[in-house]
């Protein structure tokens, strides 16, 4: 298996040979190209651990190509080739983004000692932001609630799947935990060292979701004024995650059949194909054997991410989760907003244990923020939890459906106040997308106009 692969661009032919020989001994993949278009083609086709480019070209300068280079591939550390009198034009280079130099003529001892020193430089950087990403997340994955039978018996199924390249099929309602439980299946992986890259099918219009996964071409549409790498080849070798994907488009959803079968596609106004590896995992809360009836979701579609079903509980059928999720919630808000919050009054726990949450967890961990947020003791009292719940006090008992409008209503009018009717703000802070929150909004008939502070636009 090769060390990397490395692109060498230089216009003096002998000087591609005698790199690519070099380095081919080493066991580097290597790619060659004596243009400035050769280069730029290949880098949108390929991915590259390293580039090594000649500061004088016959058609423009290393420099600015090296530029253009980072335009599609941020990281990819570049090795300056330069005579001896351009030093201070290679020394230029690294301030604008180089890893290094090396003079012409150069022992190739060097040269491999430089390529090996920019492959660690690289790896250890993309390790330590890694590490950072997922720090949490792991911290998260070991404090999975798992009390219930349901959960227990879910998280068997993950452990059993993890280490299979099988595509997954997640279902479950909003709020249970979708994504959560994806990124458990990808850290406990072979591909695990990779990229998880995930994505919400709901939140973005057909043409934009197309560009999102595949990627285009500059000028494949309006606004594209430069080629961009879309999520499947960011997700290259690990995991790609696709949330609601009974809202997929028709046309889409002809794309991501064709990845799943060939493991190839066509990025958005290219005729050049691009070759995947990634595993993935997708989830919806709709049903999409009604959908595949209604001829709204591809058939063929349907059984091909049909692999692995796991389905995800609601909160109100594994309520002896509630009182672990609430001490998990309560130490981390309390670390978060430096408040010593010990617990809930039993009262509160009551008003928990005995509400039907139809936000699932993501709908309880709102509440717990609310209540130790708001709270002025060391306890998070029953009036909190009704305050969250935008209830002054019990009254008659209202139809559950009627319950759940009332809340949400009040619920969206409190957040809208708070960001200033900042949708952004607001999605944010409610763990929503953009699209499903001006969804609510239409649904109770409230304006985020009416909610925006003077001056603000």
């Amino acid at each position: 298996m090769a060390l990397g692969k490395i692109l060498v661009v230089d216009d003096d032919e002998n000087i591609l040979e005698v790199i690519r020989m070099r380095l081919e001994s080493a066991d580097y993949e290597v790619l060659t190209a004596a243009r400035e278009e050769e280069a730029i083609e290949a880098i949108r086709s390929q991915v590259f651990d390293l580039s090594i480019v000649d500061l004088q070209l016959a058609q423009t300068d290393g420099i600015s190509l090296m530029e253009g280079l980072h335009l599609v591939l941020p990281e990819m550390p570049v090795i300056i080739l330069t005579a001896y009198g351009s030093i201070e034009s290679a020394v230029g280079a690294i301030k604008r983004g180089a890893y290094s130099y090396l003079t012409k003529p150069f022992d190739s001892q060097d040269l491999l000692l430089q390529i090996e020193k920019a492959l660690e430089n690289r790896r250890l950087t993309s390790e330590v932001k890694r590490l950072k990403g997922l720090l949490e997340e792991r911290f998260d994955f070991a404090n999975i609630v798992a009390r219930s039978e349901k959960m227990t018996k879910v998280l068997d199924v993950v452990s059993q799947i993890a280490r299979t390249e099988s595509t997954v099929f997640v279902y479950g309602e909003s709020g249970t935990g979708k994504e959560l439980i994806a990124k458990a299946i990808h850290l406990s992986s072979d591909r695990k060292d990779k990229s998880f890259v995930a994505i919400n099918c709901a939140a973005l219009p057909e043409t934009l979701l197309e560009s999102k996964l595949f990627g285009h071409e500059r000028g494949a549409f309006t606004g594209a004024v430069r080629s961009t790498k879309g999520l499947f080849t960011q997700a290259h070798e690990g995991t790609i995650f696709l949330d609601e994907i009974g809202d997929m488009s028709l046309s889409t959803q002809a794309k991501l059949l064709r990845v799943l079968q060939e493991r190839n596609f066509y990025p958005l106004g290219s005729e050049k194909l691009m070759e995947v590896d990634v595993r993935m995992i997708v989830a919806t809360n709709k049903d999409l054997e009604d959908l595949v009836k209604q001829g709204l979701f591809r058939e063929d579609l349907f059984y091909r991410i049909h692999v692995i079903p796991l389905f995800l509980p609601p909160l109100r059928e594994k309520k002896e989760d509630i009182p672990l999720l609430v001490e998990h919630f309560l130490k981390r808000f309390s670390q978060q907003m430096k408040k010593e919050v010990k617990g809930i009054t039993p009262a509160a726990m009551q008003k928990l244990m005995l509400y039907d949450w139809p936000g699932n967890v993501r709908e309880l961990e709102n509440t717990i923020e609310y209540g130790v947020a708001m709270t002025q003791q060391d306890l998070i009292t029953e009036e909190l939890i009704l305050q969250s719940k935008g209830v002054s006090s019990p009254g008659p008992l209202k139809s559950l459906k009627e319950a759940r409008d009332d809340y949400e209503k009040s619920y969206l009018i409190h957040l809208l106040e708070i960001c200033g009717g900042n949708i952004s703000k607001a999605a944010k802070l409610a763990g929503k997308y953009r699209a499903d929150l001006y969804d609510l909004l239409k649904k109770h008939n409230l304006n985020i106009a009416d909610f925006k502070k003077p001056g603000e636009v």
